[in-house]
């Protein structure tokens, strides 16, 4: 910090619509949290964008400066790379405008914008697209690597449903990227994260759903979880690509449909999402309730919106939280049996394990034809540690890590980079499998001195 001084400081703000933010002012702290409590950084400068000027700005103002650059949409990335030691966070908060057009089948959504403000604005018009499980993830971090949800079987991965977005380089400009503009740069931010610069608008293709779905829970005893795995994989390949099926294993949260006893027990939930025509959801959802016992169900129509906030509780800020993921094409046998295993040791009642189907539309699309390439996954498999002590660090990660390790065999190798940790930068490879050679020449283009470089980062060919 030393290194700015006060005038360029007051040049910078002068320059400005939205805040400057340095560490002896008031909300600087608040504005340095993110979603995940294992982040603690304390960041040079932080500037509260209120639009494309402004990042233009302080894109040119950190580059100019020699300082790390660290971009924040929604803050709920895992790795915490929204938040920099030392450098300038470019704050996309309050840009979170979402605009829907309903005659064009068009929504324009600013990088601040989280899923909940979308669905409320899509919703209004019978509109959605496929955009996470979560209201409070972040629109801009989600779609830059890959982003899937509910809808995905049906209508592809989000960046699937992009058709075109503005980007600041950084160089300071700002282009358009799409299928007939800097379409080597659109094809690299759907997927390739933050890379290549700051996105300022994303603009999407929605679809006419909802307002309301059929689905919800059924939850069954962990003895029955082997026996319903081993159905639940068997009909996926026939499920409708309207239906997704999420299992989740995990200590029983108090879901007031559930006896009292069930609280707090170890339990497998298969979370449902029927999309299709609303009288033909109690069929479509059938076969799952035949997987084995329950010891609680709760299914019927609900607003898609709602729905989307089904899993908000489970998932608020200021938790400490440690993922491990891997992508995978079945659930075989000796995987189900490391599974059960693991939710026998849970390290703390928030941790969890989850199989995350997508498959259908999301297969259809080749494995070059966006930056994102894992068409092959057909379940995301996330390890969620989640816990509230420092104190647990050590036990909680050692958990994810183990089974980690111990479901790899059974694993296609790749991962979806969106749930890499901050420490895993040697997957990136993994995350692009064969498009890497691609998005590096994309770097070099685009960026080529690296100054995008808090992230999943893609390093610019040598001597760019």
């Amino acid at each position: 910090m030393s290194s700015l001084s006060s005038d360029s400081i007051e040049t910078l703000r002068g320059a400005l619509r939205g805040q400057v933010l340095l560490p002896a002012d008031a909300g600087y702290d608040e504005a340095r949290q993110i979603w995940n409590a294992m982040i603690d950084r304390r960041p040079a400068v932080i500037v509260r964008c209120q639009g494309c000027a402004d990042v233009r700005h302080a894109v040119t103002f950190a580059r100019d400066a020699g300082l790390k650059i660290a971009v924040r949409g929604g803050g709920h990335n895992i790795a915490g790379s929204a938040i920099c030691d030392g450098g300038l966070v470019i704050d996309l908060s309050p840009m979170k405008s979402v605009r829907v057009e309903p005659s064009t089948q068009r929504a324009y959504v600013e990088p601040g914008a989280k899923l909940g403000d979308f669905d409320h604005e899509a919703q209004a018009f019978g509109l959605a697209t496929p955009l996470g499980i979560n209201s409070t993830t972040g629109v801009a971090g989600l779609t830059l690597g890959g982003g899937f949800g509910w809808l995905s079987r049906r209508f592809g991965m989000t960046v699937d449903n992009l058709v075109a977005a503005d980007v600041v380089t950084a160089d300071g400009t700002m282009l358009r990227a799409s299928a007939n503009e800097h379409d080597d740069l659109f094809w690299a931010i759907r997927g390739g994260g933050g890379n290549f610069g700051v996105v300022t608008m994303f603009e999407f293709a929605v679809h006419p759903l909802g307002p309301e779905v059929y689905g919800g829970l059924v939850v069954l005893p962990l003895s029955a979880a082997r026996d319903a795995l081993v159905k639940y994989r068997e009909a996926a390949a026939s499920m409708p690509e309207e239906l997704t099926v999420w299992s989740v294993l995990r200590l029983a949260p108090p879901l007031p449909f559930m006896p009292a006893s069930v609280h707090g027990t170890p339990v497998i939930v298969f979370a449902i999402c029927y999309n299709g025509p609303l009288e033909n959801g109690p069929a479509a959802v059938e076969p799952v309730r035949g997987f084995g016992p329950t010891c609680g169900e709760h299914l019927g129509p609900m607003p898609y919106a709602a729905w989307q906030k089904a899993f908000d509780p489970l998932l608020t800020p200021g938790e400490r939280n440690y993922w491990k993921s891997h992508n995978l094409a079945e659930i075989p046998d000796g995987l189900i049996d490391a599974l059960t295993a693991a939710i026998g040791t849970l390290p703390s009642p928030q941790c969890e394990i989850f199989f995350g189907m997508i498959g259908g539309a999301t297969m259809r699309v080749a494995p070059d034809a966006t930056a994102y390439p894992n068409r092959d996954a057909l379940y995301v498999m996330n390890v969620h540690g989640r816990w509230t002590e420092p104190a647990d660090d050590a036990r909680c990660i050692g958990w994810a890590r183990d089974f980690f390790e111990a479901s790899a065999p059974y694993a296609l190798g790749s991962v979806y980079v969106n749930f890499l940790t901050e420490e895993e930068h040697g997957r990136v490879a993994a995350a692009y499998g064969p498009n890497m050679e691609r998005l590096i020449a994309v770097k070099t283009r685009y960026d080529p001195h690296n100054l995008f470089n808090c992230n999943q980062n893609i390093r610019p060919a040598a001597g760019a």
